[in-house]
C-alpha cells in the first residue's frame, strides 16, 4: 500500500518550514500513523530460504557455506544477513511517500565507530552496501526491528526491550524535531562525536563504552600491518589464514586489468587525495572474509608500503545489486561501486578520505564485478550488541535512532518527515508493535533456515 502523493525533496525547495511540515502531514490521510504496526501475512510472503539462494547465486560458492553458518547463529545473527527479505516484506506494507536517501540495511551493528578526517573518533552509520533512495521508514523499522530481536536474543525482559524498541523510534523522532529548524548547512556539518557520548554515559555502562572506544583507537593500518602481516624473503606478506584471510592467483593476462582497476579507482578521489594515495605502492592483495550479509561477495585487501616501508591498508569490497532495488526501481548510477559511495557521502557527516569505487573487467571472467575501496580498520569500531543489557541497549538504540535520523535530513526533508510523524508518540507505538511482530516473523524464518540446513537444502559451515 503505497502514498499516491508521494513527496519528491527537490518540489519542496524554496518553500518554508510551515508549509513542508503541512505538505507531510497531509500524507497522513493516505497512510495513517498506525498503519505502520501492519506485517505481511505469512501467505504472502516468498519463502525467506528461496530468497536468500537467490542472492546466493552471484556470489563465491565457495563462501556461501560460511554465510549461512554465520546467519544460523541467533535469530540476531539471521536477522543481520536478511535485509533481502525484510525489503520483501516491506515493499507489500504501507509507505508514507516521503523519500530519503535509505542505508538499507539499519540494524544495530551497522552503526559504529570510525576516524574522521580530522582523526577524531565519531560515531555513524557504517555500512552501505544496500543504499538506495525510498521511504524513510524502511530504515527506522529495520533498526527497530533489530532492537527487538537483539533484546530477546540476550535474555532481556518484555518491558525492557520494549522501552528499548520505543527509544530508537524516540530518538528518530525528537532529534528530526530538533534539526528540522536548522538551516541545511548546520545540518551538514552536524555529527556525533565518541568523547560526547563517553561523556554523556555513566554507570556500568561507560565500562563498555570505554572498551569499545580504545578497541577502535587501536584499529590502525600500523595495527593492521602487525596483525595481518609477516616478512617472507625480505618482504612484507598478508599472511594466509583460510578460509577467513587467503591468497589467489592473478592471470598473466589480468595483471594489466588489475592495474586499470586500480587507476580508475584513483580517478574517483579528490586531487589532493589521489596525489597522496600515489606516494604508496602496492605491496600485497589478498582476499577477507567479513561480515554475515556479506559472505560470498568478493571482499579484498591492499597492503600499500611508502619507500621507507610506512604501511597503509585499504580494502574493497564487492558492490552488488541493492536488494532495494527489485522494489523500488533501479539505481541511478551505472556501477553499484558508485552507488554505494554516493549514497555514503549522502548519508554520513564525515566520511574515509580514500572511498571511491571502480569496476574490473577482464576476457577471462563472464561479467564485470564492481567494487568500492575504503581504508581497512582506521578507527572502525562497534558496541557489542550480544553483551548489552536492558539500559545499554536502550540507550544504545536511541542514539542509532539519532543517528539515522541526521542521515535520513542531509538527504530528504526534515520539516515534511516531522510533519507526516506530528508531535507525539502515536508512530513510536505503532513501530514498537511493528518490530515485535517482525521479530516473530525473524524467529520463524530463523526456524525455517535451520531446518533447510537440516534437510541439506542448504549448506553450511560454522564457526568460521
Amino acid at each position: 500500500m503505497n502514498a499516491q502523493n508521494s513527496i519528491d525533496t527537490g518540489s519542496l525547495h524554496g518553500m518554508d518550514r510551515s508549509n513542508r511540515y503541512a505538505a507531510g502531514a497531509a500524507l497522513r490521510a493516505e497512510v495513517p500513523l498506525d498503519q505502520h504496526a501492519e506485517v505481511p501475512r505469512e501467505s504472502d510472503r516468498p519463502d525467506p530460504v528461496d530468497l536468500l539462494a537467490k542472492q546466493d547465486a552471484n556470489r563465491v560458492p565457495e563462501l556461501v557455506p560460511i554465510r549461512h553458518g554465520r546467519m544460523s547463529a541467533t535469530p540476531f545473527t539471521f536477522f543481520r544477513g536478511a535485509a533481502g527479505v525484510m525489503a520483501s516484506d516491506l515493499s507489500r506494507e504501507p509507505d508514507s511517500g516521503l523519500r530519503v536517501q535509505l542505508c538499507g540495511d539499519a540494524h544495530l551493528s551497522n552503526f559504529g565507530l570510525f576516524n574522521g578526517p580530522d582523526r577524531r573518533l565519531v560515531f555513524d552509520l557504517n555500512d552501505f552496501d544496500e543504499t538506495l533512495p525510498g521511504p524513510f521508514e524502511w530504515d527506522l523499522k529495520r533498526l527497530a526491528s533489530s532492537v527487538t530481536v537483539a533484546g530477546r536474543n540476550n535474555g532481556l525482559k518484555a518491558a525492557g526491550i520494549k522501552a528499548a524498541t520505543g527509544a530508537a523510534v524516540s530518538g528518530y523522532r525528537e532529534v528530526l524535531a530538533d534539526i528540522s529548524h536548522q538551516d541545511p548547512l548546520s545540518i551538514h556539518y552536524y555529527r556525533i562525536e565518541m568523547d560526547a557520548v563517553i561523556e554523556g554515559t555513566h554507570g556500568k555502562n561507560l565500562g563498555q563504552v570505554e572498551k569499545a572506544t580504545r578497541k577502535a583507537l587501536g584499529r590502525t593500518s600500523l595495527r593492521a600491518f602487525d596483525k595481518l602481516t609477516e616478512t617472507i624473503d625480505g618482504k612484507r606478506r598478508i599472511v594466509d589464514d583460510p578460509p577467513r584471510v587467503f591468497h589467489f592467483d592473478v592471470a598473466d593476462e589480468d595483471e594489466q586489468q588489475v592495474d586499470d582497476f586500480f587507476r580508475a579507482y584513483l580517478s574517483t578521489l579528490p586531487l589532493n587525495r589521489r596525489e597522496l594515495l600515489e606516494r604508496y605502492d602496492l605491496v600485497d592483495l589478498a582476499a577477507k572474509v567479513v561480515g554475515v550479509g556479506s559472505v560470498g561477495t568478493r571482499c579484498l585487501i591492499v597492503l600499500l608500503e611508502t619507500g621507507d616501508g610506512e604501511p597503509l591498508f585499504l580494502q574493497f569490497k564487492e558492490a552488488t545489486t541493492s536488494v532495494l532495488e527489485t522494489y523500488l526501481g533501479a539505481s541511478r548510477f551505472a556501477e553499484a561501486g558508485e552507488r554505494v559511495v554516493q549514497g555514503q557521502r549522502l548519508m554520513q557527516a564525515t566520511g574515509d578520505v580514500f572511498l571511491g569505487w571502480a569496476r574490473f573487467t577482464s576476457p577471462r571472467r563472464d561479467r564485470p564485478v564492481d567494487f568500492y575501496f575504503r581504508q581497512l580498520w582506521d578507527g572502525k569500531g562497534s558496541l557489542v550488541v550480544e553483551e548489552m543489557g536492558e539500559k545499554l541497549l536502550g540507550r544504545y538504540a536511541h542514539m542509532c535512532g539519532a543517528t539515522l535520523a541526521l542521515a535520513h535530513a542531509r538527504s530528504g526533508d526534515a520539516a515534511s518527515i516531522q510533519g507526516y510523524l506530528g508531535d507525539d508518540d502515536t508512530f513510536d507505538h505503532a513501530i514498537i508493535e511493528f518490530a515485535s511482530a517482525y521479530a516473530d516473523i525473524t524467529e520463524r524464518d530463523h526456524a525455517a533456515h535451520l531446518a533447510a540446513i537440516a534437510a541439506g537444502r542448504v549448506d553450511a559451515e560454522s564457526d568460521v
